[in-house]
């Protein structure tokens, strides 16, 4: 059976909002151990004292690294501006015996578009066609009876080309996604490169990303 400091700990690192603020000492632990205390006499079949989870809370504060705020992520030189490229829709089948010869014929139909944007992704169950608006009937000819599974449009992709340094940053991906969860973007997909990281939003929120991640980026 789990204990009250094993449980606490459990909450809080499901939510790295907590312990980013725990760690800047920004919580107040006897407040957030009032909030806690419902949730952890429901998991733990017994009362909790609310000394008890404030002990808890504290204990894993003393832990948590005193780093401040994350670093600024590191851009490629001279190419380090956001990018972004509107007017695209993500197809996504499911994965079939067949879903190497429908890629093949879509690569091979929009070979005469070099100005449009597509990329394909397959993945264990499912197969992911990203594109611009005027190629997408070109995914529907090359994957004519495939099972459609879901169709989003009108995205934009927002593109950070970072250094290849990067790869040695712990959570890089992470401070851009915890940027944009907190000014409320919902990220509809994202897609990484050795060195690009292009997350997929609705266009409605184009500028609020374009801004909340120009505060993140440094150069």
């Amino acid at each position: 059976m789990l204990s009250i400091t094993n449980k606490v700990e459990q909450l809080v690192s499901e939510s790295p909002f907590l312990t980013e603020g725990m760690a800047l000492g920004l919580i107040n632990l006897s407040e957030l151990a009032r909030q806690l205390r419902p949730r952890l006499e429901l998991d733990l079949w017994k009362p909790v004292g609310q000394a008890a989870v404030v002990m808890a809370l504290r204990r894993i504060a003393e832990r948590l690294p005193q780093q401040g705020l994350s670093a600024p992520i590191v851009l490629a030189p001279r190419m380090g501006e956001l990018t972004t490229r509107s007017d695209l829709s993500i197809t996504t089948f499911r994965l079939s015996d067949n879903s190497n010869e429908c890629q093949r014929q879509l690569l091979a139909l929009a070979e005469p578009y070099p100005a449009n944007f597509i990329t394909v992704t397959r993945g264990v169950h499912e197969v992911l066609v990203v594109c611009s608006r005027p190629l997408a009937h070109l995914v529907d000819e090359a994957f004519d009876g495939e099972r459609l599974l879901a169709r989003v449009e009108n995205l934009t992709a927002l593109t950070l080309r970072l250094s290849p340094e990067s790869r040695k940053t712990p959570g890089v991906y992470h401070a851009v996604l915890k940027k944009l969860a907190w000014d409320k973007i919902s990220v509809v997909n994202m897609m990484c490169t050795f060195s690009e990281l292009t997350i997929l939003l609705e266009q409605s929120h184009t500028a609020a990303a374009f801004s909340a991640l120009s505060h993140v980026v440094g150069h």
